[in-house]
């Protein structure tokens, strides 16, 4: 679907009637919020959402635990909320015993990364009442891939997209659009990651030097690795950005690109070659397979690095002061205006 989504070709425009629908049925639950026919609920923090009107990743796990790093450094105590897709759906809190199963592999890796609490349920009302519960001390909380999530009530809004835009800009399944591209005209920032494209805030990802998924103390540079016969492995929201990534840092591999949140099993990784190189969302899911996997698993770990300064920003907003009022910008289908 997603070579399909990157242009109005015959398929999407077969699906035209259920896009239409689903459009339909965006537009009355968002109507129904704003008039007050359905509820949503306030906490007693203010609660930062973070998301996307596409589907597939654009980066929003990097870029909260950026924030939630950002924002500790910077005196506050956040704390993360997300749905835990492909988990259980259940309210809990997700700790070191933790599996991708029960919690999802985004949320595992959000607590890994971020250094504060996490915790997930379908219910992200209750699964926020739960965490400030257990956690008295957390002043704001930070909803991942939350945009839609209008039950939860928010004080800021951030929306994110990356070089690929809006694609062919049709609503689901046509195209991979959740909400209509007007919606990006009313969040409180739009951050842009990658090159492409005008935003509020600009996000990279930064990452030059692996660890070995068995044994993480042991590290490699790419250059160190570049010798070897190596397979990438992805199964992330956009697989090839992983591989360009893999490409500026001078490496020549075999690409295997998967559906995101792919749940991987041995039979899959039994390559020829020397090693494997993967993502650490990947890895999440690798480090439960059985131990005899024929190649080693090397994990290219990557940092967000976001300008201006987002988190202050966000402290702004959340804090009434004066701030300036982001741009607001037209994103077309498939490039950014």
């Amino acid at each position: 679907m997603q070579r399909q989504w990157c242009r109005r070709g015959l398929v999407a425009t077969l699906l035209l009637p259920l896009a239409g629908l689903f459009a339909a049925l965006v537009f009355f639950r968002r109507q129904a919020y704003r008039r007050g026919w359905l509820k949503s609920v306030r906490l007693p923090v203010p609660v930062v959402v973070i998301g996307n009107i596409s589907v597939g990743g654009t980066g929003k796990t990097p870029l909260t635990v950026w924030l939630a790093r950002r924002l500790r450094a910077l005196g506050r105590h956040p704390a993360i909320v997300s749905r835990g897709y492909r988990g259980s759906g259940a309210v809990q809190p997700v700790d070191d015993q933790s599996q991708p199963a029960e919690v999802g592999d985004e949320a595992l890796l959000l607590f890994r990364q971020s250094g504060c609490p996490v915790y997930v349920g379908r219910d992200r009302v209750a699964a926020a009442r739960a965490l400030l519960a257990a956690h008295p001390e957390i002043d704001l909380v930070l909803c991942d891939d939350g945009l839609q999530h209008y039950r939860l009530g928010r004080d800021v809004e951030l929306a994110l997209i990356d070089s690929r835009g809006l694609m062919n800009g049709w609503p689901l399944p046509a195209g991979p659009l959740r909400e209509p591209a007007s919606r990006l005209r009313q969040v409180d920032a739009l951050i842009v990651h990658g090159e492409r494209g005008d935003g509020d805030f600009r996000m990279r990802l930064c990452g030059t030097c692996f660890y070995r998924l068995d044994a993480p103390e042991c590290v490699a540079s790419a250059d160190e690795l570049r010798p070897l016969r190596l397979h990438a492995v992805a199964g992330i929201g956009d697989p090839a950005r992983f591989f360009t990534h893999l490409a500026a840092l001078g490496l020549d591999f075999v690409a295997h690109a998967f559906a995101d949140h792919h749940v991987y099993r041995a039979a899959e990784l039994d390559f020829a070659g020397d090693a494997i190189l993967t993502t650490e969302k990947d890895a999440v899911k690798l480090s439960a397979l059985p131990p005899e996997l024929r190649l080693p698993v090397w994990v290219l770990p990557v940092v967000a690095e976001v300008e201006p300064d987002l988190a202050r920003f966000v402290l702004a907003k959340i804090m009434d002061r004066p701030v300036a009022r982001p741009r607001r910008l037209q994103v077309a289908a498939g490039r950014n205006e």
